[in-house]
C-alpha cells in the first residue's frame, strides 16, 4: 500500500519524479553517477510514457532526459526487489529503441542511451554502489559497443561510493541531508510536499490504484469461475457460490455465473 503524502521521501517514485523536473539537480545527479558524461538537458520528461506495438506492454518511464548530443537517459527509482531487473532493462532499452528511430531511417541514427536504476537493494550482492553493465564478446573480452549502457546505483553500499554519491545515497536511504546538493533535494522535498496541488495529485494516482487493485479482485473472480466450468466439477460450482454469496454478490447473478438452479443456490 502507499504511504501517506507526508512520508513520501526522495526513494519514492512520485517525489523523485517530480524533484527530478529540476534540470541542475537532475543533470548534477547524472554527472555524479557516469562521471560528468552528460552533456546540456534539451529535453526532460517526468513519467514518460512509450508505447509499443498493439497488444504488447506499455513502458512509463520515471525521468527521461535528452542531452545536446542526442543521448537518451532513462532514470528510476526501484525500492522493491522484483527479481527481473536485467529482464526489465532489457524491456526498457527495446521501447526506448522503439521510439527513437523512425520508418526509413538509418541503424545508425539510434541514439546512446543510458539506462539508470536507483535500487535500495544490492541486486548483484557484491557490495558495489554502482555496476555498469556494457555488451561486450566473451571469447575476445572486447566491448561490442551498440551504444548502450546499463547502470545498476546501490543505495546499501553507500560508504563505499565517492564522497559526493555517498551523500546522496545516505539520504536516499533516509539518512539526514549533509551535502549542499542533498540540501538541495531535501528543500524541494519540503516545497512539493507544502503544494497542495501535489498533494492532490498523489491523492488521485493512490485512488486510482486502488480502484486497479479492486479491480484486480474481481478478474481473479472471474477466473475462479471460469476455472469452475472447465472443471465441470459440481461440487467446484457449489463453492464457487457460496464464495460468491459470502461477498453479498445477487442470487440472480451467481445462478448465471455458475450454471445452478435458482433453488440449489438458495439452498446454500
Amino acid at each position: 500500500m502507499r504511504k501517506s503524502f507526508d512520508e513520501l521521501t526522495i526513494a519514492d517514485d512520485f517525489i523523485f519524479c517530480t524533484v527530478m523536473q529540476d534540470e541542475e539537480l537532475c543533470k548534477e545527479l547524472l554527472s555524479m553517477i557516469l562521471k560528468n558524461k552528460i552533456g546540456k538537458i534539451v529535453r526532460l520528461f517526468r513519467q514518460q510514457p512509450i508505447e509499443n506495438q498493439i497488444a504488447s506492454k506499455g513502458v512509463r518511464l520515471d525521468i527521461m532526459i535528452e542531452d545536446d548530443t542526442g543521448k537518451l537517459y532513462d532514470v528510476e527509482m526501484q525500492t522493491t526487489n522484483e527479481k527481473n531487473l536485467p529482464e526489465r532493462m532489457r524491456y526498457y532499452q527495446c521501447a526506448i529503441d522503439n521510439s527513437a528511430i523512425n520508418k526509413g531511417d538509418d541503424y545508425n541514427d539510434l541514439p546512446d542511451t543510458f539506462i539508470i536504476f536507483l535500487c535500495t537493494f544490492d541486486y548483484l550482492k557484491n557490495d558495489l554502489p554502482v555496476y555498469t553493465i556494457k555488451p561486450y564478446c566473451t571469447e575476445t573480452k572486447q566491448e561490442f559497443t551498440d551504444g548502450t549502457t546499463k547502470i545498476i546505483v546501490n543505495s546499501t553500499a553507500w560508504e563505499e561510493a565517492e564522497e559526493n554519491l555517498k551523500a546522496f545515497l545516505s539520504y536516499m536511504n533516509g539518512q539526514p541531508p549533509v551535502t549542499a546538493f542533498t540540501k538541495k533535494l531535501e528543500e524541494k522535498v519540503n516545497e512539493t510536499k507544502e503544494d497542495e496541488e501535489k498533494r492532490r495529485e498523489y491523492m488521485l494516482l493512490k485512488s486510482f490504484e486502488m480502484d486497479a487493485r479492486r479491480a484486480g479482485i474481481q478478474e481473479g473472480i472471474q477466473a475462479g469461475i471460469v476455472q469452475g466450468f472447465a472443471d465441470g466439477s459440481y461440487q467446484t460450482k457449489l463453492e464457487t457460490a457460496k464464495n460468491l454469496l459470502a461477498m453479498n454478490f445477487p442470487i440472480e447473478n451467481i445462478v448465471k455465473a455458475t450454471g445452478l438452479s435458482m433453488q440449489e443456490v438458495k439452498e446454500l
